[in-house]
């Protein structure tokens, strides 16, 4: 059985990734092992020129895997092959409690939309995206829809929610 998935969708700018580590060092802080999917919308790399890894995903190699004590990293050079699906991504989170998204909006899974001042909008995601169960506003007063609305720092209290909402609430 898979580990439940949460996820954070917003505008540019709203502030999804620090949403994202305040609440994963709630969860962590709370007993819970919590693995990350981050969609990039452009090319990315997470290696360097000159280092060796980068030389072999550069003479080809089709996947590169770097290990030490403390941690590995996996890098798979997709080629002309089309991005991986969600549902793929998903099964290489690794063994954890629970899953955080940040994006992937189109995906049907539970998310917290965050609003805020700043972003590249503030029109409401949540009548377009699937999927929304609730708001993380720096305006909570301001906001009219029917779902729970929570202060954007209200860390603790949005992950009461979250884990509620994805069956995981403890005792």
């Amino acid at each position: 059985m898979s580990p439940p998935v949460f996820g954070v969708v917003g505008w540019k700018n709203s502030g999804k990734t620090t949403l994202m580590t305040d609440l994963i060092r709630e969860l962590k802080a709370r007993g819970l092992t919590v693995s990350v999917l981050k969609h990039a919308h452009v090319n990315f790399d997470v290696d360097h020129p000159g280092r060796d890894s980068f030389k072999m995903r550069e003479a080809g190699a089709a996947q590169v895997i770097l290990s030490s004590p403390r941690r590995f990293a996996l890098m798979r050079e997709l080629g002309d092959a089309p991005e991986m699906s969600f549902e793929e991504l998903l099964q290489h989170t690794g063994p954890c409690d629970l899953i955080l998204v940040e994006g992937y909006k189109r995906e049907t899974y539970p998310k917290i939309e965050i609003r805020r001042d700043g972003a590249a909008s503030r029109d409401p995601l949540s009548v377009e995206v699937p999927g929304v169960v609730a708001i993380a506003s720096d305006r909570p007063e301001g906001e009219t829809e029917s779902l729970p609305v929570f202060p954007i720092d209200a860390t603790g209290r949005i992950v009461d929610f979250m884990l509620k909402a994805v069956g995981l609430e403890r005792s």
